[in-house]
């Protein structure tokens, strides 16, 4: 068996600053979960389109009910595969734990589209438990309550470093993280 997550939201700022936030969403104060991120690789193809694939490193939580011993470590790592593409002004990120799999893998897509002067983003998501026992479907319900819930703090986020962009923007200032080449 397997749970599935899906939203869209629209986010009212540029395609350009949402996918600026996006990789400067790190640290924010709503993802103390988020330990370390770094760059594996960056290239820009033949057509353009920018590719990075980043490890991030997170804590995640254990439910009360599962057998405790089983997980001596509640950190994983995550494989983060994104491809912005300025002319269609869409950027597809995909994201899967590389720790903990046979108990729960969670595969993520997101798609950030230009719409005028908003951005959407869809996300979707599917959970695998393969765990046995009879607690896979127990453990994916709990995949995809806890996914639900961290999805709504990343877009709190998302919007807490598209307030600060805006406010560099509206004040002349380029955040220190920024190049001062971007056009932000």
């Amino acid at each position: 068996m397997v749970k599935f997550y899906q939203h869209t939201f629209q986010y009212d700022h540029s395609w350009q600053n949402v996918t600026l936030a996006f990789w400067l969403r790190y640290p924010n104060p709503f993802a103390s979960h988020v330990l370390a991120v770094d760059v594996l690789d960056r290239y820009v193809d033949d057509r353009g389109v920018l590719k990075t694939t980043r490890l991030v490193l997170k804590k995640g939580k254990v439910p009360k009910w599962f057998p405790q011993a089983l997980v001596k470590n509640s950190e994983a790592f995550v494989i983060e595969e994104s491809e912005v593409d300025p002319q269609a002004m869409t950027m597809v990120t995909r994201t899967k734990n590389l720790n903990h799999v046979r108990i729960m893998q969670v595969e993520e897509t997101q798609t950030f589209t230009r719409h005028g002067d908003w951005t959407s983003c869809k996300t979707e998501a599917r959970i695998i438990s393969r765990f046995g026992w009879g607690l896979a479907g127990r453990i994916e319900g709990f995949g995809q309550s806890s996914f639900a819930a961290n999805a709504s703090k990343a877009r709190k986020g998302m919007r807490h470093i598209l307030q600060l962009l805006r406010e560099k923007q509206v004040g002349g200032r380029i955040p220190a993280l920024m190049s001062p080449s971007l056009d932000v």
